[in-house]
């Protein structure tokens, strides 16, 4: 796995002017303190592409031995020409079958999903998952809901059927389940590049049902693989907000040592955001250590993947 993280850093302090907000109020609320943000001529592309270098080191196999490659994620610079085709035509990728899904921030693990679906099928054997969110490029910084929340970044795995490498991470299982139904469902959150931009509505409808099914798609993905809490080392939830993370820590009355987080510095950088946290945290687990990421994407939706190290 790798990541690519823009450099550029938006401080709370740059809300005031355009929206209001003080820095206080900010972290209070969400706890971000900064939030990652694109150079110029950088783009969901570039980052992408980036990930996918970062990912290749150590990497046990050609990648030109690719034969799937999965773009998951919501933000897109080009919804024809996807980071999918972009990254096969970088390295060279000759005959992958290449692709573009989404699910909002659940969308890197329904992602996974296609890959297992695909290995199942026998159609595939060695898969790149792309996730890349250029959340600067849709959002409006004057917008007092949800402006101030949004960062870049994207992450890539390179993924396998078969275990190519001692060192490779198991994952144990994948879960993930639409929700359009529930609650605001499709209106909970937004992305209208030719009208508002990313939006979210109802931050409260957001908040009680990102927190419930979160929990509920680790308690699938547990019931599926014959775990129990108690086997898992850490967990990572979406980085949409720290009182969220906070608030299934108190659910499952797990401390919030436990909890990886990146939303401090990065903001909420979208369907990235929990599978980038794994990618940079990585050297803090263990040999043998379990790690379950739940996300919770606007539309609604939910996921969980389990990876034992």
């Amino acid at each position: 796995m790798g990541f690519y993280v823009p450099s550029g850093r938006i401080p709370n302090e740059y809300f005031t002017k355009v929206n209001g907000l003080t820095p206080e109020w900010i972290e209070q609320r969400t706890g971000i303190r900064t939030r990652s943000k694109v150079a110029e001529g950088e783009n969901v592309d570039t980052m992408g592409i980036k990930a996918v270098e970062a990912a290749m080191t150590g990497l046990p196999y050609d990648i030109k031995e690719i034969d799937l490659i999965v773009s998951a994620h919501y933000c897109a610079y080009d919804t024809v020409a996807t980071v999918a085709h972009k990254v096969q035509q970088a390295f060279g990728i000759h005959g992958a079958k290449a692709l573009y899904v989404s699910a909002a921030c659940s969308s890197f693990i329904n992602g996974l999903e296609v890959i297992e679906g695909y290995f199942a099928m026998g159609k595939a054997d060695k898969a790149l998952l792309i996730c890349s969110e250029q959340n600067s490029y849709y959002s409006n910084e004057a917008d007092p809901k949800s402006g101030h929340l949004w960062g870049d970044a994207a992450v890539a795995y390179f993924i396998s059927k078969e275990k190519m490498a001692e060192t490779d991470l198991r994952i144990i299982d994948v879960y993930t389940e639409g929700l359009g139904d529930i609650g605001k469902g499709p209106a909970g959150v937004l992305l209208r590049p030719k009208e508002e931009g990313i939006a979210m509505p109802d931050g409260r409808d957001v908040f009680i049902h990102a927190c419930r099914y979160m929990i509920h798609a680790l308690n699938k993905s547990l019931e599926n693989s014959g775990l129990r809490m108690e086997d898992i080392k850490y967990l990572i939830t979406h980085q949409a907000n720290k009182r969220i993370v906070a608030q299934v820590a108190h659910q499952l009355d797990l401390p919030m040592e436990r909890f990886f987080n990146n939303i401090e510095e990065l903001g909420n950088t979208g369907s990235a955001s929990a599978p980038l946290v794994l990618a940079q945290k990585i050297e803090r687990i263990e040999k043998g250590d379990r790690v379950a990421l739940m996300v919770f994407g606007g539309g609604y939706s939910c996921g969980c993947f389990i990876i034992e190290k």
